[in-house]
């Protein structure tokens, strides 16, 4: 069944290049067409650089695992294809570059993180800190509490940063938590939101600005809450649940965690936890050197901290650009008020329509289009109908 398949399959693709130039299934004769060895990695970006550029690699705790990870993702899922007759033994040649050809490749190399993992450390030639923020904005205070009556207590630190128009964070350990808390804080006369990865990437950055608006004033998330979050109006960090040490409350990541609240004067990082473990010892520790090295600089230079001001991206021009438009017509309001119109009015609903399913289409969003003329189509047999009757 499998030599069948791949037969059948492999002479179909030869007869598509002969006629069309083009296959779905390049990635089984890449190799091949290039005239590469078995087993040989195939050519990159990267090859065409001249001798002496440089990488930077931003957020490299997170990206050097991911370098590590793709060529063994991707032979994974190849070789069961492989296996069952859906792809040819040469596919597995068509595939990202394993770690260690990255780095024959790259002769100068810059790793960037605030929390650098073991490879970093131990690679480089050279390690520079920058622990001095031009703002003078010192690393936020890490407060360790029990986990009894934490929600109680979260709330009445939520209550003081509403006051003061500060924005707050609280990360949970799982999805349920963060929608069951969120809906808690709304019970509670809270404006508060939760996000994690089952919104979508605009939607994400769409509630994010909300958060800085100050549309409401407590976001809840999982693992969303780490790198890359910019937002100065943001004073207090809650980690709930800090003592269960895994992938979400290790060192690095509660370190990340803190820095959210590190652009803002009246930062301030809660640890809920009923006992410090080994994760929560080294990113306390790790916060207060960093402390102490801006407090020193402070000091010496005369610098009074103060939290960054940043504007507010307006996104929404985007957001309307991504997002299908879903019209406010009457037809949209249910067949029955449909049934309830006119001939002329039902003429002006597929005029409407169809410049609709036109912009659509121009917009590249075909799903929408083809949703737009099939109602259309309906509209034509309801006046057909309507004008028999």
């Amino acid at each position: 069944l499998e030599a069948h398949r791949i037969r059948q399959r492999t002479e179909y693709d030869m007869e598509m290049l002969k006629e069309l130039g083009f296959t779905s299934g390049i990635e089984n004769y890449s190799r091949i067409l290039e005239g590469r060895a078995p087993g040989t990695h195939p050519f990159t970006l990267i090859d065409y650089f001249p001798d002496d550029f440089v990488v930077f690699v931003d957020e490299s705790h997170q990206t050097v695992p991911q370098l590590g990870g793709m060529y063994e993702g991707d032979r994974s899922r190849k070789q069961t294809l492989i296996d069952y007759g859906f792809r040819l033994p040469s596919a597995l040649d068509n595939r990202p570059l394993r770690f260690d050809e990255f780095l024959g490749k790259v002769n100068q190399l810059v790793f960037v993180s605030a929390t650098p993992g073991p490879f970093e450390l131990t690679r480089s030639n050279v390690i520079s800190e920058q622990l001095i923020r031009p703002t003078g904005i010192v690393d936020p205070e890490v407060e360790l509490r029990p986990t009894k009556n934490q929600i109680d207590d979260l709330l009445n630190e939520i209550r003081h940063r509403e006051e003061a128009g500060e924005r707050t964070l609280i990360t949970t350990l799982t999805k349920k938590m963060a929608e069951d808390l969120t809906d808690y804080l709304l019970e509670a006369g809270v404006r508060a939101r939760y996000l994690h990865s089952e919104i979508n990437t605009l939607d994400r950055i769409g509630i994010i600005r909300e958060l800085r608006l100050g549309e409401y004033d407590v976001l809840v998330g999982v693992n969303l809450l780490r790198e890359g979050l910019d937002l100065p109006e943001v004073s207090l960090v809650a980690v709930l649940d800090a003592d269960k040490e895994g992938f979400l409350r290790g060192k690095t990541a509660l370190i990340q965690t803190t820095g959210r609240a590190a652009r803002n004067t009246a930062g301030k990082v809660l640890l809920y936890a009923d006992k410090r473990t080994e994760a929560i010892i080294g990113a306390m520790e790790e916060t207060n050197r960093r402390r102490e090295y801006q407090i020193a600089y402070n000091e010496e230079h005369g610098i009074t901290p103060q939290t960054i001001v940043k504007g507010v991206s307006d996104i929404a021009e985007l957001l309307s650009l991504e997002s299908p438009h879903v019209p406010s017509s009457r037809r949209r309001r249910g067949k029955a008020q449909v049934e309830g119109m006119t001939g002329e009015e039902l003429e002006k609903l597929v005029i409407t329509l169809e410049e609709e399913m036109y912009l659509a289409a121009e917009e590249l969003r075909f799903e929408y289009a083809a949703k737009l003329r099939d109602e259309i189509k309906e509209l034509r047999r309801e006046l057909m109908a309507f004008a028999k009757a």
